[in-house]
């Protein structure tokens, strides 16, 4: 019966997509990240793709149209560190798993995803712990409706997954052998892979290749740039650690927490260097955090280091995202950066930044829509749109209780839109 149920599902998807029409959105206020606000402005959208934005759109007679008077349109929220979906990396049998893939332990249809939506995420950088050296490679993933890692995974031009590199130092990976006891010990640890790795792609290319070793693939894309390392680091002298490793392995890195960021944003800027960082209210924990300030984001911004916030979710709760950019603001950080912070500077650390991030023609149709201003403390996201497709909306009772809260928030999700079709028979 529930097999015969999803196959006529399946037609029914078919014919929905196949018979797709423009839609247009009036009214609202446009906040595009690629421009100043469009005051009563129109965003067009058609195949999963946005066609035009501005206050004087051409709208097709055969488009629907939404009127948004008084509501606020932004990008979809991009959340470059993210433990949704019960992710789970490297175990304890070694501090360095390159070759494990957080794709394949997501549970995509946790609960977490629906709430992210509920919080205006579109695009989300899922990541193992950081328990280790290198805990395995991330997944960067649309939050569509779906109900496979497969279709929410999004894809790089040869048709693969793609994702970074998660690393770590400071106290996290630091335990009993064979894991590192000390900070010099973990980053010997480290260099020293880095250096084997090396070996094994120049190995690689040659006449005489060695057996294929799956985590070794993993690093000789760090080396080409093809996958960037996404590294926890706190302490000023861990964040340091970082930069000196990057350099001399000559690989992209975005720094995650930075949590004395401030005390050496001009290193990190001086290098070129992304910080994604968190906002909490009440660090506790770890000593390594007894030094995050408030204003934290606003000096590394003003060092002139490109700065995303993210989540940790379930560190901060994805719902409460643009939160973060609020307090950004509230310890000086300006408001253009802290609404390009969970936009398109979060797009650019996960090289993303052509599809996503803003509203451009051309870009994946990946909005939100709100019932004000998104730095207000009192606004709600109403929607959430991936390529054109709604996969939130407040004022479904189905969609609301991931928003709020009660009974039944925290189940395991039959996919987004069976829901929605079985809510409209």
């Amino acid at each position: 019966m529930r097999k015969s149920f999803l196959l006529a599902f399946g037609c029914v998807v078919c014919a929905v997509q196949a018979q797709d029409s423009p839609q247009a959105f009036v009214g609202a206020t446009l906040l595009t990240m690629d421009g100043p606000p469009i005051a009563n402005g129109t965003l067009l959208v058609d195949q999963g793709r946005i066609v035009a934005v501005g206050s004087q759109v051409a709208i097709p007679a055969t488009a629907t149209v939404h009127q948004l008077d008084g509501k606020v349109i932004m990008p979809g929220l991009v959340d470059t560190h993210s433990h949704i979906g019960q992710v789970a990396g490297a175990d304890r049998s070694a501090p360095i798993q390159a070759d494990v893939r957080a794709l394949d332990s997501i549970n995509s249809r946790h609960a977490g995803f629906m709430k992210a939506r509920a919080g205006g995420i579109t695009t989300v950088n899922v990541m193992p712990g950081s328990g280790h050296l290198l805990s395995g490679q991330t997944s960067y993933l649309k939050l569509r409706n779906a109900s496979s890692i497969e279709q929410l995974a999004i894809r790089t031009e040869s048709g693969g997954m793609a994702g970074g590199i998660k690393m770590a130092n400071g106290t996290n990976p630091l335990r009993a052998s064979p894991f590192p006891g000390t900070r010099g010990k973990a980053a010997a640890l480290m260099r020293a892979q880095l250096v084997s790795a090396q070996e094994y792609c120049q190995r690689r290319e040659s006449d005489n290749p060695p057996a294929r070793n799956l985590g070794q693939d993993a690093l000789c894309e760090v080396f080409s740039g093809e996958r960037i390392v996404h590294h926890h680091s706190h302490r000023h002298d861990d964040v340091l650690t970082v930069l000196r490793l990057a350099d001399e392995f000559n690989f992209r890195v975005v720094l995650h927490h930075v949590s004395e960021g401030a005390l050496v944003a001009d290193a990190i800027a001086k290098a070129g260097v992304a910080a994604s960082i968190i906002h909490i209210d009440s660090p506790g924990g770890k000593l390594e955090v007894m030094n995050l300030l408030p204003d934290n984001g606003k000096v590394l911004a003003d060092a002139g280091v490109l700065l995303a916030y993210h989540t940790d979710d379930p560190i901060t709760d994805s719902r409460l995202f643009l939160r973060s950019a609020a307090m950004g603001v509230r310890f000086g950080l300006d408001r253009e950066t802290a609404l390009r912070s969970v936009t398109i500077n979060g797009a650019k650390m996960l090289d993303l930044q052509d599809r996503v991030g803003s509203l451009t023609v051309g870009k994946d149709a990946d909005f939100i829509v709100l019932s004000g201003d998104p730095l207000s403390l009192y606004t709600r996201v109403e929607q959430t749109w991936v390529e054109g497709e709604q996969v939130f909306d407040l004022n479904n009772p189905e969609h609301a209780l991931f928003a709020t809260g009660g009974y039944g928030a925290g189940r395991d999700q039959v996919a987004s839109d069976v829901l929605q079709l079985e809510a409209a028979q």
